[in-house]
């Protein structure tokens, strides 16, 4: 074991199931294993305690991580839940493909130790709250569209109850939007911050739900930063046959569709700036694919300026060259 080892504080990886949390330390390698129920929280956050962590990490697990993190995070413990593609990714490069329980909380906890992710607060109930609502609309969408393919198709005989799902889809939609206005509506610091974000062309009630229920870091970060998370960012692939390429990947996929409807609202009018700069890509020889992405990072750009400095969208101060 190296000196830096020696002298790092231990960090600790928690991988989370319906039935049981497995953890496991690093640098010092040790590991447990607890139930999870109240009871096996309760004793897997004393031993954290007692620990005294640099960092604790989990995999974002569709919720069953919620009630762990919020426990550890109430006693002041330094938590991160982070993506699960970035575990992955991590675990490849150090060789390790098998895939048990005790072995990922080993992975989690070298990924803590090594990657060292950024802290950042769990969402409030109402914000969990919201971003399920809108999770929950995307699938809605996504199913209603489904159906309205099938139906196109369908035999005449399956066609009416197809007819009677979408209207089904439609009425749910329609609660899930109401739900999340509500929500809105119960929050004066998301109504305000709705309001912002919506004084920019392009930008309507579910774009801006979706980016303060699933874009938290929307102000907090600078632009390159925020650029990356999303996924918008261009970056270098000088690989094989692919030197001198520029592409995006990664990041959130779900702010990505909501920036993509509100940019091809935005370049709709040629006179306003996001137009005329969609227009002079265009005019480069700029693919569309590649021109819509600038516009969404341009886009995005100027939202997480708007939101850093709490002003509405101003076009004489907006710079696209």
């Amino acid at each position: 074991m190296g000196v830096e080892h020696m002298t790092q504080k231990q960090c600790i990886g928690i991988d989370v199931s319906k039935a049981v949390l497995d953890w496991a330390t690093w640098p010092q390698e040790s590991e447990g294993q607890q139930a999870h129920t109240d009871e096996g929280i309760a004793q897997l956050v004393t031993y954290c305690l007692e620990l005294d962590p640099e960092r604790i990490v989990l995999e974002a697990t569709g919720g069953y991580e919620v009630a762990c993190a919020t426990a550890l995070m109430a006693v002041g413990l330094p938590v991160v839940v982070v993506n699960p593609r970035q575990v992955r990714d991590f675990a490849k490069a150090l060789g390790r493909l098998a895939k048990t329980d005790r072995l990922d909380a080993r992975v989690l906890a070298q990924f803590a130790g090594v990657i060292r992710p950024q802290l950042r607060r769990l969402a409030d109930e109402p914000a969990r709250e919201l971003e399920a609502l809108v999770a929950r609309r995307r699938q809605l969408v996504v199913m209603q569209t489904m159906e309205q393919n099938r139906l196109k198709q369908a035999l005449p005989k399956l066609r009416s109850g197809i007819r009677d799902h979408i209207d089904w889809l439609r009425r749910q939609i329609a609660d899930t939007t109401d739900g999340m206005r509500q929500a809105l509506q119960d929050s004066p610091a998301w109504q305000v911050k709705s309001d912002l974000l919506k004084s920019a062309p392009g930008v309507g009630d579910i774009t801006a739900l979706t980016l303060i229920a699933e874009l938290p870091e929307l102000g907090v970060l600078n632009r390159k930063q925020i650029a990356a998370l999303v996924g918008v960012a261009p970056l270098n692939r000088d690989s094989g046959t692919l030197k001198g390429k520029r592409t995006t990947w990664g990041g959130r996929s779900t702010v990505r569709s909501a920036l993509y409807m509100a940019a091809l609202s935005a370049i709709r009018d040629r006179q306003k700036p996001l137009g005329a700069f969609y227009q002079r890509l265009v005019a480069a020889g700029k693919p569309f694919k590649v021109a819509i992405t600038a516009v969404m990072r341009k886009l995005l750009t100027i939202l997480n300026a708007m939101a850093r400095d709490n002003q509405p969208w101003n076009p004489d101060k907006i710079s696209l060259t």
